[in-house]
């Protein structure tokens, strides 16, 4: 009887092995992976010795990028659609990160000047909600809705991170949108967490109102954007002990309005007004519209902008700009005021080959009391003459090959005796230009790709 069983049981295993094999080589068979991703690597010198300095204004939340970025940064993606099933389908998005200093072939993660991060893992279901066709429902962490100025990568409206969100509601007159996300950091008052560990939760509402046409080519955004910190009650006790006010400054909202214009000059162009308050407006980055975990930051900040891509000679000479205007009146007497203005006229000599001119200039003119910089206006002019080679004509086709060379000339010492920042920004690059100079040469060679989704 032991024999004849184990002589049925053989077969019927072997078919449980089969299907187990099958069922998810079945399950999988319609899944196409998509890879997308984003990446610039280069080399550079100074005139007079050492690597490629970058320059930027201290103070200024960005600066003019072509010529003058000394780093290697990549965003590498994997996604793929999971699930489809009429018009319903679930799709799954990741990203990393990773930048160096731009040293070595080798550069570990050890070093503090390189650094590895999880930018995105997200799934997004559309056509899920049902009432909301068209609709999309997702959760995780992901870029969320970012907008930027590509010349100064300034992004000045972005709520990225961990979150959840329904997107793209059809209203008739444009769509809805609506998410919570997530940003966590240390208090930067005198009342730092004994413990680097324990941190702020920072919640943001973000509530949007898109695509809404308003003039032939032209749409308009709306946003708002609450955010406000969320204390444990031991934070709150803390913080009580200490005497220290968290009821104002954990707190703060934004305001966007946005208009896109298409067909402009062969391009399109971008103008927004924005207006925050307290707890939501960042020091000296980009006050990109989500709480901050600044629970002693009180005053008020607005912005208006303009930017975009024009053709000046169809298929011949395109150009972008940008025109930036931001006022940070702090109770604390540590806003300031940045103006910024550049342009970037490409010409093309043929389909690969190209060359492109960028000015940038900016000013910024603290408050009393700013510290880490130079408390008094400064100004830097930035301009870069770059020979590219890309695939196609257009100022933002990818990938560009480019030679490089980039002057800047500002007011002031760069840096201060211990080489802290004084009119230039010391975390913006390698700091090889003397002390008490006002200009500066660099050169060098950089590739810039950008694919997929």
């Amino acid at each position: 009887m032991i024999a004849s069983h184990n002589v049925l049981r053989r077969p019927f295993l072997a078919a449980v092995i089969g299907a187990s094999c099958v069922v998810p080589a079945l399950a999988h068979a319609d899944i196409n992976p998509e890879f997308f991703g984003y990446a610039r690597s280069g080399i550079g010198s100074t005139s007079g010795g050492g690597s490629q300095t970058c320059f930027k204004s201290a103070g200024a939340p960005a600066k003019y990028r072509l010529g003058n970025e000394c780093e290697t940064y990549a965003e590498i993606g994997l996604g793929a659609q999971l699930y489809q099933q009429q018009d319903t389908s679930f799709d799954f998005a990741s990203r990393v990160a990773y930048v160096t200093a731009q040293d070595n072939d080798d550069e570990s993660l050890k070093d503090d000047d390189n650094n590895i991060s999880l930018r995105e893992m997200y799934v997004s279901g559309n056509n899920v909600v049902g009432g909301l066709p068209g609709a999309t429902l997702w959760a995780g962490k992901r870029f969320y809705q970012r907008h930027d100025i590509h010349m100064n990568d300034f992004y000045y409206w972005d709520v990225s991170g961990p979150g959840v969100g329904i997107s793209d509601i059809d209203v008739g007159t444009g769509n809805l949108s609506f998410a919570w996300t997530r940003s966590e950091g240390n208090d930067d008052g005198d009342g730092l967490f004994p413990d680097s560990g324990q941190q702020i939760s920072d919640d943001t509402l973000d509530a949007r109102w898109s695509d809404i046409p308003v003039n032939p080519g032209g749409t308009l955004e709306l946003g708002v954007d609450y955010g406000r910190s969320s204390l444990s009650e031991w934070q709150k006790d803390y913080y009580d002990d200490q005497d220290v006010d968290y009821d104002e400054g954990d707190k703060g909202w934004m305001g966007t309005i946005e208009h896109t214009q298409s067909g402009w000059f062969g391009g399109s162009n971008t103008f927004a007004v924005q207006y925050a308050t307290d707890g939501i407006i960042t020091r000296d980055g980009n006050a990109v519209g989500r709480g901050t975990g600044a629970l002693r930051q009180e005053g008020s900040m607005w912005r208006a902008l303009d930017h975009g891509q024009i053709w000046l000679v169809p298929d011949q000479l395109d150009m972008l700009y940008a025109l930036v205007y931001e006022d940070k009146d702090m109770d604390d007497n540590t806003g300031r005021k940045w103006f910024s203005a550049g342009v970037r006229p490409v010409y093309y000599w043929s389909d690969i080959m190209s060359t492109a001119v960028e000015l940038g200039y900016d000013r910024i003119e603290p408050q009393g009391g700013v510290s880490g910089y130079d408390s008094g206006d400064h100004h830097l002019t930035k301009l870069t003459l770059a020979q590219q080679w890309s695939a196609g004509r257009g100022a933002m086709i990818r990938p560009t090959i480019r030679l490089f060379a980039t002057y800047a000339q500002w007011n002031g010492d760069a840096y201060t005796d211990a080489r802290n920042a004084n009119s230039l920004d010391t975390g913006a690059g390698p700091n090889n230009v003397d002390i008490d100079d006002n200009n500066g040469l660099t050169f060098g060679a950089q590739m810039e790709v950008w694919w997929g989704s």
